[in-house]
């Protein structure tokens, strides 16, 4: 049995500190090698061999084999860049870029070093949504028609709501969605995308660019309709759901909203911890994860259309993805 990764988590907020307690607890197969944070007391809280406050001397840590990036998205590509110069496999929590031209350096740089890269799209490693792809890859509800993927989280306050940055709605929240659709449609590409958006939740923050509010329309290649929709206060509690509609029947996933959980850790709890092993995994054994930058592209180029049909109030027609 090999050794354990060792992996350094740069980034030690709410979504870093799970992953970070994943990788010293939970999984055998890891070791949390090292922590960065720009507040070196909560780098230093998760009580890693190394602290740094700096996330380019993490990456240059000869102790650190791969690297988890959970810091702001802005950094995420510029990240994912140096640790693949320096050789190290590279976990990247969505979005991996918030431009397509940052999204082709990333990709090119792992694929240059000959490195693992891996995008933290979770829901593709819970239970129900893995269920539903097995399904429709198995043919058991013949070609997906109409397809829905919905995210609602539980609550924004004032104060967050003021601090969050123009088009998080699409490039943090809605990207999930856009990626699990162009999932549970396997085969097929994103042609065009309409998009609708605003302040709902705190309108008063709309003129500074703040959407809490949205509901998407993608065509795809193979005669397919979806809709992605979110909000950013739903009262009763963490909502994701998906459906996939096809010729010979249906597939879903997620809990209806009376029994939708306080908050993404609760719900995709199993599901954060089987992607870091499926990255670990792949990483010991030389195969490329299952979720790479280049499906990181693909919903990034959705979520940009999205933004610009917002700004246009009109269908966006999609150039493509390289191959």
């Amino acid at each position: 049995m090999p050794s354990p990764l060792n992996v350094g988590l740069i980034g030690a907020g709410w979504i870093g500190s799970f992953h970070a307690e994943t990788l010293a607890r939970r999984l055998p197969t890891a070791r949390l090698a090292a922590v960065a944070d720009p507040v070196l007391a909560a780098a230093e809280r998760l009580s890693a061999p190394s602290s740094y406050q700096d996330p380019f001397a993490l990456i240059a840590d000869p102790a650190v084999e791969a690297v988890a990036i959970c810091s702001p998205a802005s950094s995420h590509a510029d990240l994912v860049v140096a640790a693949a110069r320096a050789g190290k496999h590279v976990f990247c929590e969505k979005p991996m870029a918030l431009t397509l031209d940052d999204a082709d350096r990333a990709i090119e740089a792992a694929h240059s070093a000959g490195v693992a890269l891996q995008v933290g799209f979770n829901r593709r490693f819970a239970a129900d949504f893995a269920d539903m792809r097995a399904r429709i890859g198995a043919g058991s509800i013949g070609t997906p028609q109409l397809l829905r993927s919905l995210t609602r989280d539980p609550g924004i306050s004032v104060e967050v709501a003021a601090r969050v940055k123009p088009w998080t709605i699409f490039n943090e929240t809605l990207i999930h969605d856009f990626d699990t659709l162009c999932w549970l449609n396997p085969g097929a590409r994103v042609t065009e995308v309409f998009a609708q958006a605003d302040a709902l939740i705190h309108p008063q923050f709309a003129e500074q660019g703040f959407l809490d509010t949205s509901v998407v329309q993608l065509r795809f290649d193979n005669g397919a309709f979806a809709v992605a929709e979110a909000s950013f206060q739903a009262v009763y509690g963490y909502d994701v759901r998906g459906e996939v509609f096809g010729t010979g029947g249906i597939a879903t996933a997620g809990h209806a909203p009376e029994h939708a959980a306080a908050s993404n850790v609760e719900l995709f709890h199993d599901a954060y911890v089987a992607q870091f092993a499926h990255f670990v995994e792949s990483v010991q054994s030389g195969v490329q994860p299952s979720v790479t930058g280049v499906d990181a592209r693909i919903a990034l180029e959705v979520a940009v259309a999205a933004r610009e049909s917002v700004e246009t109030r009109a269908p966006v027609a999609l150039a493509g993805v390289p191959q």
